[in-house]
């Protein structure tokens, strides 16, 4: 049973469970406060009393820290960690643990659901059908869009991590051939075909390619017009991942050209979605509201570690640290 002095609060609790994954694991460590979303200007009066703090996506800054004198641990219910200021909890003696894994299974299946889509445009046709373009029409099959095969066609991958590789293995199963650009190219896949490519030559010679690599001044913007200039106009760009790993202005400009064949993009620079960013009215863009990880499996795996993470911290023996 957890110490009564023990104080957990989830400031941003909707999206991990918005009400099919329950808090029980969390209230058998301490006294358990679960805001669904907390504003900015209260994350400080909300998190005072907090021993320990559980975040998604709202950030915490230094400035905050300063405020919250009981901290001890901020338990990131994430992969990424950058909306923490990990320097600044260092410096106040307070722990910061992230979960490495839980979401390679549902991000890598939702990507092929975005490529399938670029490829065979089911809810276009479905739409068309629903609309009576079916019914009218003088021949027992048409298409609206071009149809694509995947067998043959070659997929890059940039970031070779756990769901690079993932992506890669379901990629093999479809007969694609498979390229990857990371920044260890230490360990080939068991599959073959199989290549290793920079990142300028695997844009040029993919016919998709879908990213997966963290978000870091290296790579902000890493898929800019040059890199897009290396395209074929017949290909497709895939993120998954962060969307500032994209200059989303240059992307639709190259859609709207017609120098890229189409985008599907889960994520976006700004979150929720500005009604200004320039994907939401470019050509032959998919946009979807960063749901790849959000599978109910996938999000019970990511409590289940949090809780983990949690627990360790107050058993002394604390993992998944991301700045010790």
């Amino acid at each position: 049973m957890a110490e009564c002095s023990v104080s957990i609060v989830v400031l941003d609790g909707h999206t991990l469970n918005p009400g099919d994954n329950p808090w029980d694991g969390l209230a058998r460590l301490g006294e358990l406060t679960v805001y669904e979303r907390t504003p900015r200007d209260a994350l400080v009066p909300r998190a005072r009393a907090a021993t320990v703090l559980v975040v998604n996506k709202i950030g915490v800054s230094a400035r905050d820290l300063e405020q919250l004198p009981n901290l001890r641990l901020i338990a990131v219910s994430a992969t990424g960690f950058d909306n923490v200021d990990v320097r600044a909890a260092r410096e106040h003696g307070i722990a910061v643990v992230n979960v490495p894994e839980y979401g390679t299974t549902a991000v890598a299946q939702f990507v092929f659901a975005l490529l399938l889509e670029l490829c065979h445009h089911v809810g276009a046709h479905d739409s068309s059908v629903r609309a009576g373009d079916w019914r009218t029409c003088p021949d027992f099959s048409y298409w609206r869009h071009p149809l694509i095969e995947l067998t043959g066609k070659r997929l890059g991958i940039v970031g070779f991590g756990r769901i690079g590789r993932r992506v890669g293995e379901i990629a093999h199963a479809f007969g694609m051939e498979v390229m990857a650009a990371s920044r260890s190219m230490n360990e080939a896949p068991w599959y073959a075909p199989f290549a290793w490519r920079k990142n300028e030559e695997l844009f040029r010679e993919a016919d998709f390619v879908t990213l997966h690599c963290p978000l870091t001044n290296d790579t902000y913007h890493m898929v800019g017009g040059p890199l897009l200039a290396q395209m074929k106009s017949t290909a497709f760009l895939i993120n998954t991942s962060r969307g500032d790993l994209v200059d989303e202005s240059a992307l639709a400009d190259a859609l709207d050209a017609g120098r890229l064949a189409g985008a599907a993009v889960d994520v976006v620079s700004e979150e929720p979605i500005r009604p200004d960013n320039p994907l939401l009215r470019a050509r032959n863009c998919i946009l979807t509201p960063h749901i790849a990880w959000a599978a109910l499996e996938s999000r019970r795996r990511l409590l289940a570690a949090t809780v983990a993470n949690v627990a360790a911290f107050l058993s002394g023996a604390p993992v998944n640290l991301v700045n010790p």
